[in-house]
């Protein structure tokens, strides 16, 4: 597979056309950005860990039925994928009050939530990423109401099956983001899954395991990033 121009470059990865029209490769950055780009820093060696451990994570989920755009890691920073065209939707799952939802509803960070929450969020750093409800996203014409069910049905599989994975290597899964994308008339799961798009704590201290030790300038962000590494296997 030729590798050709670069198509764009995002705040953490680069895309480029391949000799098939169907198939990109994406090469993942060592950039970090928070708080929609206004913070920004690089986190040395994220870049590998954001590839490795997405690839990872979406081959396990293809074997538990859930299509992704994932087709082949080619290196340690890239790895090939299918063409899809994103739906303009951030997916939230929030499994443990953290973050934003904290902030927003006067909820101590760290509570288990009674069942697993749905945020949509419209794709849009210009606007900071607003939250956006079922009603309005069919009003936009951003998804097709089958499109919603699809997606919400095929996110609370993923929740179940990434919080138990987690929970084998000591890890909870607070929150996290996924995006979606269509092929071939089909959705399917793309972007990432990673410690800039999750959140993890260590089960037992709690200690945070990803990109809010960057956003909050905890320190240790790049051991952080290697801890999640070894505990999933790929040190």
């Amino acid at each position: 597979m030729e590798k050709k121009e670069m198509l764009y470059e995002g705040k953490a990865k680069k895309v480029f056309k391949t000799d098939d029209p169907d198939l990109f490769i994406i090469d993942y950055k060592d950039d970090a950005t928070a708080f929609n780009g206004l913070k920004k820093g690089t986190i040395a060696g994220k870049g590998v860990v954001n590839n490795r451990m997405s690839n990872l994570m979406f081959s396990m989920l293809e074997k538990e039925g859930v299509p992704t755009h994932f087709v082949k890691e080619l290196s340690d920073r890239e790895t090939v994928v299918k063409n899809v065209s994103i739906v303009p939707l951030e997916v939230i799952v929030r499994n443990t009050a953290a973050g934003s939802f904290s902030k927003r509803f006067g909820v101590e960070e760290g509570r288990k939530l009674s069942s697993p929450t749905l945020e949509f969020c419209l794709k849009d750093d210009a606007l900071g990423d607003p939250m956006i409800n079922d009603y309005q996203i069919l009003a936009l014409d951003l998804a097709t109401k089958e499109e919603l069910d699809t997606i919400t049905k095929m996110t609370f599989r993923i929740n179940e099956i990434l919080k138990n994975f987690f929970l084998t290597i000591g890890v909870d899964l607070i929150d996290f983001k996924i995006e979606y994308g269509r092929f071939h008339g089909q959705i399917i799961l793309a972007d990432e899954i990673s410690p800039d798009t999750c959140r993890f704590w260590d089960v037992n201290t709690h200690e945070k395991l990803d990109k809010d030790r960057f956003r909050r300038d905890l320190g240790g962000v790049e051991e952080a990033y290697a801890e999640i590494m070894k505990r999933i296997g790929l040190n």
